[in-house]
């Protein structure tokens, strides 16, 4: 059932227009994933969805109570509110009653002995229970927690940038909501944070729509795929995944038609050209019919970027690092790391936020010195750096000025000559568009321009930092593509575990201690790695294992227990594969893809219960064992 109905939205921007005459609804549980080209107006409709934006016709039908939360790309918080308050924002009673509770404890926090504290939060905890709104209070501070935001009751102001934008996903997490509305929540967030937000949006009650580049994230958490396309919206069912097969499906059917049509027209114009007479009504008619057959246009053009680029050679000695050292403001975020990058590397640089990533890449740039230790770079060595801010763009300059800048002619690895109004072409800017000064381009568009001058530099060595916030997801696939035939050394910070298993053969992991792990492998095989090393971690801390005095044996039940758990942990394992087995074979049956995915997630879940219970009763053994030697 529809709970909300778009109908006939028509949208222009300057001469483009964005949205001809769009018509769709979204119902319950629908779980949509926006895509599109940037600049086809994707935050746009978001925003139009949202209340924040209008158009020129068209309506959006829904009930009075009908409740929308949106996470824009940048969002507005009240810098004068706590953590707690402004995730508790709105007027819904249960945001009121949480808001009191959290203003009663707090008072009763600074005044413990006040009977009047005390008679106030005792009322506000049975307000709490009326609105039985519990669960809702453990569940704001779990993914405040999750979310990296431990200090609830901070005033926004004193925030980062990173953990504000955490607070505001917070907040359009827990708010009540018929149709959550997301634009890019996974924009800075690191690896093990947008596996948990997988996890939360697969349990969220109401509808949502997203907008990501993050391919992994769009497979695992939607069953229906919006593409915005040249003012045109279509809807596929299912997941990225069969999106892509439907999408592949649809332009064959296009071309299909197209050379149909065009058959039919050949047929059409030779038998008029025969020498029959238009002296007749028929055909009068018949000749009409051909000239709008002649008007008639298919759209089998594919929205893709085709290039090819050269690059400078690149010598055999290219960045050596020697027990490289670099501290920020007391803290030491590299320590004593070396290593000799080599032609042909595909390195990706992982870790929490503020963990020296992009500190690393500065300092191989040149743009940071090592506060000890040493970075030679080889003679040959011609960087091109992708960096998070292109603030240094002129945005009173035009598109093609922008790009003649850096060069007016590029050449193609087969000697090729291109133009640089013909590379603006290739990367989906028409000619007609190419004098639009860059202020008047959308975010996606600008990191596509930026993107573009990068590469026109011809590097033979690139430095990536998230270069998939922002992009496209056809843009990435491109960007990708064009680093599987890319000759010289890639080096790349990202959060996107598709774009790192596509790009990179080995990973530098950051820790918080400032040391560098190495692993050899794309990020899936190092995620994979680590599960198998659980029970090794666990063990590291057996301090956890409540045992207050030694025991000399295991109970009765304990020992059951242990005898069937590594049968249980082999049959889990086994089940897993049979389920991804099941998972690979479906092919389009998405209902039952979804039944054993859902089936996965529990039987995993399971099997990570059953292996940290193993971890407990083995320490316990261990112990038992240690006491009978003394």
């Amino acid at each position: 059932m529809s709970m909300l109905t778009v109908e006939n939205l028509y949208k222009t921007y300057g001469e483009k227009v964005l949205f001809d005459h769009l018509s769709f609804s979204i119902s319950e549980k629908h779980r949509i994933g926006l895509i599109g080209v940037n600049g086809t107006g994707k935050s746009t409709l978001l925003k139009y969805l949202a209340g924040a934006e209008s158009a020129e016709s068209g309506k959006m039908i829904h009930a009075n109570a009908f409740h929308i939360e949106y996470l824009p790309q940048a969002p507005a918080l009240n810098e004068d509110l706590t953590v707690l308050d402004q995730i508790y924002f709105g007027d819904a009673a249960v945001m009121r009653g949480m808001r009191d509770y959290e203003k009663a404890l707090a008072e009763l926090e600074e005044n413990p002995a006040d009977e009047k504290k005390q008679a106030a939060l005792i009322a506000m905890q049975q307000k709490v229970d009326e609105l039985n709104a519990w669960d809702a209070i453990t569940t704001a501070k779990t993914v405040l927690t999750r979310l990296g935001i431990t200090s609830f009751s901070k005033k926004i102001r004193e925030l980062s940038g990173g953990q504000a934008k955490r607070v505001a996903i917070a907040k359009a997490l827990i708010q009540p909501a018929d149709l959550l509305i997301l634009d890019e929540p996974t924009n800075h967030l690191d690896q093990d944070t947008i596996e948990w937000l997988e996890a939360f949006l697969s349990q969220y009650k109401g509808a949502f729509i997203v907008v990501t580049h993050d391919r992994y994230f769009l497979n695992r958490v939607t069953n229906q795929i919006f593409e915005l396309d040249k003012g045109k919206l279509y809807l596929y069912e299912g997941n990225y995944e069969m999106f892509l097969e439907k999408k592949a499906e649809r332009e064959e059917q296009e071309l299909q038609s197209e050379a149909k049509h065009q058959n039919t027209l050949r047929r059409e114009l030779a038998w008029l050209r025969r020498g029959a007479k238009a002296r007749t009504t028929k055909q009068k008619a018949r000749i009409q019919r051909v000239e709008e057959m002649k008007e008639q246009k298919f759209d089998t053009s594919k929205s893709g970027l085709q290039f090819a680029l050269g690059s400078t050679r690149l010598g055999k000695k290219v960045i050596e690092l020697t027990d490289v050292g670099k501290s920020f403001e007391g803290r030491q975020l590299i320590r004593d790391f070396s290593y000799l990058v080599v032609p042909g590397d595909r390195l990706g640089l992982i870790g929490p936020n503020g963990s020296g990533k992009t500190t690393l890449l500065n300092m191989l740039a040149g743009k940071l010195q090592p506060d000890s230790g040493t970075i030679e770079t080889g003679e040959t060595v011609k960087i091109g750096y992708y960096t998070q801010d292109h603030s240094d763009m002129d945005e009173d300059l035009r598109m093609i000025d922008y790009i003649k800048e850096t060069a007016e002619v590029v050449y193609t690895s087969d000697g090729t000559s291109i133009t640089a109004e013909q590379m603006l072409e290739r990367f989906l800017f028409p000619r007609s568009m190419q004098y639009t000064y860059i202020r008047k381009l959308s975010g996606g568009e600008r990191r596509r321009l930026y993107l573009l001058n990068v590469l026109m530099q011809e590097p033979n060595v690139l430095f990536l930092d998230e270069p998939t916030n922002d992009l496209d997801t056809q843009t990435l696939g491109v960007l990708e593509e064009y680093l599987d035939v890319f000759p010289g050394v890639v080096i790349t910070v990202s959060h996107d575990r598709y774009f790192l298993d596509r790009v990179i053969d080995q990973l530098f992991i950051f820790k918080s201690s400032g040391e560098i792990e190495k692993f050899y492998g794309n990020y899936t095989e190092y995620t994979d790695e680590r599960k198998k090393q659980v029970p090794a971690k666990k063990e590291a801390k057996p301090a956890e294992v409540p045992v207050k005095e030694t025991r000399k044996k295991l109970s009765y039940k304990e020992q059951q227990e242990w005898n069937g758990l590594e049968d249980k942990i082999a049959a889990l394992e086994g089940k897993l594969e049979e389920l991804q087995a099941g998972i690979d074979s479906a092919g389009s049956d998405f209902g039952k893809i979804q039944k054993l995915m859902e089936e996965q997630r529990l039987t995993e879940e399971t099997l990570e219960h059953s292996m940290e219970r193993w971890t407990e009763l083995s320490l316990i053994l261990e112990e038992i064992e240690q006491s009978k030697s003394r």
